[in-house]
């Protein structure tokens, strides 16, 4: 089976690593092996979920379905230790002040890292990574287009040898849509689509990459309009609810029309009252 690898990016605070986490729930309840990966120091699913911990090896937290926590630093690591086949020299070749030294200042090299563990699958290059699926709740916006131009950048600057050589696959794999699909997760409101929009955009116009626009919380009712104006009406706390709800309702399909104006592929998740993070998870998952 060809390995799916699904990206999840969005504004700070718009609900991307629960979209993340039902994208990988769904996959995994089909049947497929999957694996959710968290990038960067600290893990939000550990404390969501309740788990023990959350490392680099991936830990399986429900049937099919595992979660491990990545960083650029040990990607390197572990993709050295792969090519030097001797653990004590890779450790060496990480200690050593002046490999230290170029490893942090290097620009994109932590991102190129990331990305080559990601792709490693579709590539066949690298340590095994035996899943049907990646689901990688991504950086958020604007560190996310830094995360994609990497590979094309090191490509630029490094044009001949395995650097290059790998730089260029992993930056072919990315815009493989066949292979890598993107999800773009925003609320109904005037800043997340602004930004999701423009990142929809540039995608396209940067990658040749048509990501899916996800609308999270969406607030859906069955009450008609004539039953909240009628409501409106009354001098009372539920006629004040009823015109706010109308407000919300009146100001989410604006915004899912403005969206709808650059978007190719979209999906509106409903608003869940539900305070049990797998059950949200579940009922995110079933809507997506």
């Amino acid at each position: 089976m060809k390995q799916e690898i699904h990206f999840v990016t969005g504004k700070g605070g718009v609900g991307k690593s629960v979209i993340a986490a039902a994208l990988a729930l769904k996959k995994s309840r089909e049947g497929k092996k999957v694996l959710l990966v968290e990038l960067g120091d600290q893990s939000f699913y550990k404390d969501f979920f309740d788990l023990p911990d959350i490392g680099f090896k991936p830990t399986e937290i429900r049937k099919n379905l595992s979660i491990a926590l990545w960083t650029g630093e040990a990607c390197l690591q572990e993709y050295a230790r792969h090519l030097i086949k001797v653990d004590s020299l890779a450790k060496l070749f990480f200690e050593n002040a002046v490999m230290r030294a170029f490893i942090n200042v290097a620009p994109g090299l932590p991102e190129l890292a990331i990305l080559g563990k990601v792709t490693s699958g579709p590539r066949q290059h690298g340590p095994a990574l035996p899943f049907d699926v990646l689901v990688v709740d991504a950086f958020a916006t604007g560190h996310f287009i830094a995360l994609l131009e990497a590979p094309k950048g090191m490509a630029q600057a490094v044009q001949f040898g395995p650097m290059g050589e790998q730089s260029r696959s992993i930056d072919a794999c990315l815009r493989n849509q066949d292979l890598s699909k993107y999800h773009i997760v925003t609320l109904p409101e005037e800043l997340p689509v602004k930004e999701a929009t423009e990142l929809l955009q540039r995608l396209k116009a940067e990658f040749s990459i048509e990501a899916n626009l996800v609308v999270n919380k969406m607030v859906q009712t069955s009450i008609s309009e004539a039953e909240l104006k009628s409501t409106q009406n009354e001098n009372s706390d539920l006629g004040k609810f009823a015109e706010y709800l109308e407000h919300q309702i009146t100001h989410q399909k604006e915004m899912w029309d403005k969206a709808q104006e650059k978007a190719t592929s979209m999906k509106a998740i409903p608003l869940f009252f539900e305070t049990d993070a797998w059950t949200l998870t579940e009922k995110v998952g079933d809507s997506l």
